[in-house]
């Protein structure tokens, strides 16, 4: 079973890796985006992380929540508020227990996707980051790593994608060969929860 210390560390672990990776997002946003991506999440789960240590939620559900909804009101253009939505919507469905199985982790993840998709319009292809979403929270089944590296093959995948929303639509095909920072940063965030997993499985 799953406590609020587990999501705690999982958000922690995504700022961490967005502290990381936050220039080669920016990078890979500058030529089909605002060059903004990297530097827009690393304010967001930088504050996250802020707000997790000062309110301290003690359930994972509402972990998430505090989450997305902080996420929401630090991040502008697109990337706030769908990944809040993402983590709202999967604490939502989580509600108020104070442990969760890795199922109902799982089960929550897949609605907190469909969230995401419903208020972005997307489909899978569409190179976004559903294209790491979809495929990553289809492999938590297997198991969390197996989650990451599909995930991790979604962002890589849309590599040859022609991109049909968001900003990078706009290009048409001169999107086609850039691999999209959505779905890049999509892949950190279940990368994170991997390591967070494995962590936890070594510490019992």
């Amino acid at each position: 079973m799953r406590d609020a210390e587990f999501f705690r560390s999982w958000m922690a672990a995504t700022a961490a890796a967005v502290e990381r990776e936050a220039d080669r997002l920016t990078e890979l946003d500058s030529p089909i985006g605002d060059a903004d991506h990297g530097s827009n999440l690393l304010r967001g789960f930088t504050a996250v992380r802020g707000a997790l240590e000062s309110e301290a939620p003690a359930a994972p559900g509402a972990v998430l929540q505090l989450a997305g909804r902080t996420l929401i009101s630090t991040v502008g253009g697109a990337s706030g508020p769908l990944y809040g939505m993402l983590l709202r919507r999967t604490g939502k469905e989580l509600g108020e227990a104070a442990e969760v199985s890795d199922a109902e982790l799982r089960e929550a993840l897949g609605r907190g996707v469909a969230a995401v998709a419903q208020l972005g319009g997307a489909a899978p292809g569409d190179k976004t980051m559903l294209d790491a979403l979809l495929p990553g929270v289809a492999a938590l089944g297997t198991s969390y790593r197996a989650a990451a590296e599909a995930a991790e093959s979604g962002a890589l995948a849309t590599v040859p994608m022609q991109a049909r929303k968001g900003r990078a639509s706009y290009l048409g095909e001169r999107s086609i060969g850039h691999q999209d920072p959505g779905a890049t940063s999509s892949a950190l965030l279940l990368g994170a929860l991997a390591d967070v997993a494995e962590r936890a499985e070594g510490t019992r």
